[in-house]
């Protein structure tokens, strides 16, 4: 993509590629001459374009061994299930690089959060991808609006190093990114699927956002991020984990090198209190704060589920239950929550934000409006009780509902009905009885005098 020259059929000349070349030394990749946009679009009309570009890919990926190594292993231009007969194929790929042909392309930004083609592109298919993936969606994508969220709500800071646990296309730690307003960051992550992984480090790239370290890989049983025989912590973490992950490693859980299971193991068919645990594990001891996305099982479900939840509120690290609507994630209609924490809280309070009714209802799917989002963001900060919608609540009143964080034992949003007159009711109910005999026996006179 790097070092390509716009609008030209034809392969560039010594000096064409002299300039591209010094170019590129200031890039954050190195493109082999043969491998530029310009070379490939040279041989737009070759037999074998799927393979042209597949070679292109792997000179790319050899030359930036340390930052791409595996990247495209899942990629194949030269696909015949995925992109038909050689004539289909070859015709396809031709559109998209003439699609690609475009100096419109080259709006690279200055810094997160400007204008970015390719960057926001890359998320909009990614979006209608997940859109038409069904439940499979869930695994690798959350709804902007949403990430958009959690980003403002954990505020990640200049300096911050912000990491995503469960990344999937790493939409969410870009979000994060774009929150921050400068360069001023560091981005760290890990999936355990390998074709998200590559989603992931492409959506990296073409953002624009250089030195993520994107782990592939288990992270509940085999954490890579670490330094020496320590988890590393983070100031900000944030993750969408998998609800009521079955079988993620329980019965290893008691013998874990890192200790991250000390406050009780969570049942091995529900692994969201694991995911939880782990985050707290690695968040800064002094300034660390953390969101995650959680099923609503998860406020009070009793077991070691609710061990660990009390112990987790005994300790003060709880900020925020926050209750979203229904069917606004990919894959799932089921309600969820975002849970808040943070260390070094000021006191024992936690709001609850009841925001289940905020929200545009849609064909396939709800969706958060961005008055929504500013809503949910600003009652957060105010941190004061708003009727039907947020309560304040300190841990005593938490410690009498036996630690369960249900969202209605909390924020009360009953509606008054207004009181019926019964009497008044019978008496509609009569007039209109006498009205309807009234009428029966107007059709009953019409009816006898023609003759029916």
């Amino acid at each position: 993509m790097y070092g390509r020259k716009r609008w030209s059929s034809t392969r560039p000349n010594a000096g064409d590629e002299e300039r591209i070349q010094r170019r590129l030394s200031r890039e954050k990749f190195r493109i082999p001459a043969d491998a530029t946009f310009t070379a490939l679009y040279a041989q737009c009309n070759a037999d074998n374009l799927g393979e042209v570009i597949n070679i292109a890919l792997e000179q790319i990926e050899d030359t930036n061994r340390e930052k791409l190594q595996g990247v495209f292993r899942n990629i194949d231009f030269n696909s015949e299930s995925a992109l038909g007969r050689a004539k289909e194929r070859n015709t396809r790929l031709k559109h998209l690089l003439d699609d690609f042909n475009d100096p419109r392309l080259d709006m690279r930004p200055s810094r997160i959060g400007s204008q970015d083609v390719i960057g926001d592109a890359y998320e909009y298919l990614i979006g209608r991808f997940a859109a038409g993936a069904g439940k499979k969606a869930g695994e690798f994508y959350t709804p902007p609006e949403v990430s958009t969220l959690l980003a403002k709500l954990v505020d990640p800071k200049p300096g911050d190093r912000i990491c995503d646990w469960t990344c999937g296309s790493a939409s969410l730690l870009i979000k994060c990114a774009k929150e921050v307003g400068s360069h001023d960051f560091s981005l760290y992550g890990q999936e355990s699927n390998g074709s998200t992984w590559t989603l992931a480090m492409m959506n990296m790239f073409l953002h624009d956002v250089s030195g993520a370290d994107i782990k592939w890989g288990d992270t509940l049983g085999n954490p890579l991020l670490i330094e020496g025989d320590h988890l590393k912590t983070f100031d900000v973490n944030v993750a969408n984990p998998p609800f009521s992950l079955d079988k993620w490693g329980a019965e290893d859980a008691a013998n874990d090198r890192f200790k991250r299971f000390w406050r009780g193991v969570p049942p091995k068919s529900k692994g969201d209190y694991a995911f939880i645990s782990h985050m707290i594990e690695t968040m800064d001891t002094t300034k660390g704060r953390m969101g995650v996305i959680v099923p609503h099982g998860v406020l009070f479900r009793g077991g070691s589920e609710g061990v660990i939840r009390q112990k987790l509120i005994e300790e003060n690290l709880l900020d925020a239950v926050i209750g979203l609507s229904a069917n606004l994630f990919y894959g799932t209609g089921i309600p969820a929550a975002i849970l808040l924490f943070k260390r070094n809280k000021p006191d024992d309070t936690v709001i609850f934000i009841d925001a289940s009714h905020e929200f545009a209802r849609g064909t396939n799917q709800n969706k958060l409006r961005e008055a929504d989002v500013q809503k949910i963001v600003a009652t957060y900060k105010a941190r004061r009780d708003m009727a039907k919608y947020a309560a304040v609540v300190r841990r005593a009143r938490i410690v009498e509902n036996e630690f369960n964080l249900n969202i209605p034992r909390y924020v009360e949003t009953f509606e008054i009905e207004e009181e019926i007159d019964i009497g008044l009711v019978q008496e509609e109910i009569g007039e209109i009885e006498n009205r309807l005999t009234m009428v029966r026996q107007k059709i009953d006179g019409y009816l006898l005098e023609l003759g029916v």
